[in-house]
């Protein structure tokens, strides 16, 4: 803006310099002084001016997806910790952490002195209840031959009656004394049979095939199956893995059983490992007062890439487009007409009407209104310059 004399300032001081002219020299130097330092500053203000410059971009071609992020691990689909049924010593584990391992592979052994012993003590009693029943067996005979023999002489008067009901006595007496030990032996074939069970459980065998990927207890440990399980080996079957991903409350809502979804992990964090949601379990759990809600997803792990606890980054696709024309989100306007962006055309901005489909936070995908290859203006700022004038003025000392 150049500088102007109708400005009333300006009038004013120039009446008041030509009330001075006739008076003495002090006043009119004073005036004319006044007057100068005024039109430096008009030359020095009123030249700058404001000039409006944009931020651009180029809207491209390319893929764009909306996902909710989640961080994971990853565990075996199937796995099983081989525990002990009964208490001991473990005097020998036959694998070690990394082998693999065929369903019926003997693992480890616990000392069995304790178990063999019971067992020979329940063949020891049954034999001896055997052996009793073949004596009462050879009672009961004689019994019913002496039963038989004073029921026919009771019936000439050789015999008294007492001595008859005696005979009668004893036969049935014995009899029951064989159903007793025939009782007694099938309970004592009962305690054999758990005690043969736990003897063969000092022999720990593998109940499915897979990699042994963990061991707990070692060689000399003594373990305690009345307290708790023990483990002694982890057996996992590594072809199929689980990511098991933790989502926060505010994002589970928009998760569904088979949507699409994908993992990196930490070692590989270009190579995708695509899958789909096959769980989204209901309970809970609470970490610094964040609700979060487990996520399961399975992955064929054939080249066994994948192992147990390793960090996945889990993607969930709500929705995604490929090919697709995108523009920063921040070029992305909505008022009372409609949505649009600003394009930069001829070096001014021009205002057009777009459609938008998948976004995220930071990009959108346009499916009318722009082509790949346009000017987008994501920001506007606003800047002075000063005039060749006024910079050249710079240099020039203050007037007051």
């Amino acid at each position: 803006m150049a500088f102007d004399g109708s400005d009333p300032r300006v009038q004013n001081i120039t009446a008041q310099a030509k009330g001075l002219v006739g008076k003495r020299p002090v006043q009119i130097g004073l005036a004319a002084l006044i007057l100068l330092a005024l039109v430096w500053w008009g030359y020095s203000s009123f030249s700058s001016s404001e000039t409006l410059t944009y931020k651009t971009a180029q809207a491209t071609t390319g893929n764009i997806e909306n996902a909710v992020t989640a961080l994971g691990s990853l565990q075996p689909l199937n796995y099983v910790d081989v525990g002990a049924q009964v208490s001991g010593q473990l005097t020998k584990v036959y694998v070690d952490i990394g082998d693999q391992v065929e369903k019926g592979k003997l693992l480890a052994e616990i000392d069995p002195l304790v178990y063999q012993s019971q067992v020979d003590s329940d063949n020891a009693r049954i034999a001896n209840l055997e052996a009793q029943l073949k004596s009462a067996q050879a009672d009961v005979t004689l019994c019913e031959k002496q039963f038989v023999r004073y029921r026919d002489l009771l019936k000439t008067n050789a015999v008294s009656r007492d001595l008859y009901d005696q005979a009668l006595n004893k036969l049935q007496t014995t009899r029951a004394s064989i159903d007793s030990l025939k009782a007694q032996i099938k309970e004592q074939q009962a305690t054999l049979s758990g005690d043969t069970a736990n003897l063969g459980y000092t022999k720990i065998y593998a109940p499915m095939s897979g990699t042994v990927v963990s061991q707990t207890t070692q060689e000399g440990q003594t373990v305690v199956s009345s307290q708790s399980a023990p483990t002694i080996v982890r057996i996992a079957d590594l072809e199929t893995m689980t990511a098991e991903a933790q989502v926060a409350e505010a994002d589970v809502d928009k998760l569904t059983v088979g949507m699409k979804a994908y993992f990196t992990t930490l070692g590989m964090p270009d190579k995708k490992w695509e899958s789909s949601v096959r769980q989204i379990q209901p309970t809970p759990t609470i970490e610094n007062n964040v609700v979060l809600f487990n996520v399961l997803l399975d992955v064929k792990n054939e080249q066994n890439l994948l192992l147990p606890d390793m960090t996945a980054q889990v993607f969930f696709i709500i929705s995604a487009a490929k090919d697709a024309v995108i523009v920063p989100l921040s070029a992305v306007k909505t008022d009372h007409n409609g949505t649009y962006v600003m394009l930069e055309r001829n070096g001014k901005p021009v205002r057009q009407a777009v459609e938008v489909g998948v976004s995220n936070r930071v990009s959108a995908e346009i499916t009318s209104g722009v082509s790949t290859g346009d000017t987008i203006i994501t920001s506007t700022a606003t800047t002075s310059a000063k005039s060749a004038t006024s910079s050249g003025s710079r240099g020039m000392p203050p007037m007051f």
